[in-house]
């Protein structure tokens, strides 16, 4: 059973979320709340896994609630699925890793899925606390990276990125079929990946290596990683050793 903590300052719009969550017979709403000072308290007080926060309420925003509550080092943090009618908040919500980002009015089907992408990370968490200490901090890296493209808000796993390049203060996330340019730095976007998956092989290159097929030297003596579709990626001397240490480990 989920316990959850439903908080939001419209009424109506808590009181549709509470009936939707009827139907949600995995998910238990220990309390309600409708500001940010009462919302503090009640989770404390109860220690839910899970919060639905609306991010504008009276006196503070979700993401000072957020501040307060962390402010503890001991207090277990409940996972965290935002409720606004504004999609402006959007990219902050993920980088502060939550769960969901539910844009008022949402259906059942649609909130349906924010709990199973609860429950998944929930048993997640579980499965880390029977795994090696190296393999639970592999939770702590982006499943999926959010950003705005031409007017959309996309959520993009990142298993599906094959590499990644650098083009002056942006980044190119580059797919089977599409590539798409963030403004971001590359070290930046290298802290939220998972080593194991992603290896820098450039200053300006990070490669997925699922997608890596072969290391090969040129006749130049150049280094280059090739993928499975073919394409070369530059490889830096600086960075070979990397790639070597992993092949040799593997």
């Amino acid at each position: 059973m989920i316990h959850a903590v439903v908080a939001d300052d419209e009424v109506l719009a808590r009181q549709k979320l509470l009936l939707l969550l009827r139907d949600e017979p995995e998910v238990e709403v220990v309390g309600e709340t409708a500001t940010a000072s009462e919302t503090i308290e009640l989770v404390r007080a109860t220690r839910p896994e899970l919060v639905f926060l609306d991010v504008s309420m009276p006196g503070m925003d979700a993401f000072d609630v957020l501040g307060a509550l962390a402010a503890d080092p001991g207090f277990p943090m409940p996972l965290i699925v935002f409720t606004t009618a504004y999609d402006r908040y959007a990219l902050r919500a993920f980088e502060i890793h939550a769960v969901d980002y539910l844009l008022k009015p949402f259906t059942s089907d649609r909130l349906r899925l924010a709990v199973q992408r609860v429950t998944q990370q929930l048993q997640s968490k579980k499965g880390d606390g029977h795994r090696s200490n190296s393999s639970a901090g592999n939770s702590a890296y982006s499943s999926r990276i959010v950003f705005k493209s031409r007017g959309r808000i996309l959520f993009l796993p990142v298993s599906s990125i094959r590499w990644i390049g650098a083009e002056e203060n942006y980044v190119r996330i580059c797919t089977e079929s599409e590539t798409h340019l963030l403004r971001e730095t590359m070290a930046r976007l290298e802290e939220k990946l998972d080593p194991h998956m992603f290896l820098r092989v450039h200053r300006s290159s990070i490669v997925n290596l699922q997608f890596v097929k072969e290391v090969r030297t040129e006749h130049d003596g150049e280094a280059a990683v090739v993928l499975v579709n073919g394409q070369k990626i530059a490889m830096s001397r600086s960075y070979r050793s990397r790639i070597h240490d992993l092949m040799t480990h593997s």
